[in-house]
């Protein structure tokens, strides 16, 4: 059985998108209740690292018990306030990999989270990027979903280069991007 991230999404549906392999680092901005951070770290193995980032010390709390529970010791969660550069904490060009799930919407400091994560990436490493889809009967007020087309126009400006859009379940689309 998949399990759902709230019903929406399917994290372990969408991650096989990513490319993760072996021993990567990647970073989970946003991590909420871990979905994406759980997934992430049977995929990466021993040898790799997840670091499951967020705001809300709950939701780092409520990672940390389903990280134990499943015994990944490969999970480190880190309390960051992605809107300030080096926020997150982390080290430049450290990582392989930055998730980025349902946390633009939120957020009237979009460019910021987009600078903290490019920063943070490798070059040749990869930004994902899963939003809600407009005209969706349930989700964020219509006037705070993020268009596809501003999240393109933000990662040009990062420099990075578009790779693909992937299905992310019924009512999000997802972009990754790749560093140049």
């Amino acid at each position: 059985m998949i399990k759902k991230s709230g019903g929406f999404l399917h994290p372990k549906k969408a991650i096989e998108e990513f490319g993760i392999k072996k021993g990567m680092k990647i970073a989970d901005f946003g991590c909420g209740a871990g979905y994406f951070s759980i997934s992430m770290a049977e995929v990466v193995g021993e040898k790799g690292k997840i670091y499951a980032l967020d705001v809300l010390k709950t939701a780092l709390e409520l990672v940390r018990s389903r990280a134990k529970i499943k015994s990944l010791l490969n999970v480190e969660t880190i309390w960051s306030n992605l809107e300030v550069l080096g926020g997150s904490k982390i080290e430049t060009e450290f990582l392989d990999m930055v998730l980025l799930v349902n946390i633009l919407f939120q957020s009237p400091k979009k460019i910021d989270i987009m600078k903290e994560a490019n920063r943070v990436v490798k070059k040749k490493g990869k930004i994902i990027i899963i939003e809600w889809q407009k005209n969706q009967l349930m989700g964020p007020p219509e006037k705070l979903v993020v268009s596809k087309s501003l999240i393109r126009e933000l990662a040009k400006k990062q420099g990075l280069k578009f790779e693909k859009e992937f299905p992310a379940g019924k009512h999000h689309w997802g972009m990754i991007f790749i560093k140049s």
